[in-house]
């Protein structure tokens, strides 16, 4: 029973840690393209984001 028990932890755990990674590669997505956005947009004196 313990084993069951302990089997149906670790595939929740890796579950939520599976959905995490998820997001996190969509908020990596994300990031990348304001940062690609920024080089685009830039002005002759600065990023567009600050210095």
């Amino acid at each position: 029973m313990g084993l069951v028990l302990l089997i149906l932890l670790i595939a929740l755990l890796l579950g939520g840690l599976g959905f995490a990674m998820h997001w996190l590669w969509i908020f990596a997505v994300i990031v990348a393209a304001f940062w690609l956005a920024g080089f685009a947009f830039r002005s002759g004196e600065g990023h567009w984001y600050g210095r």
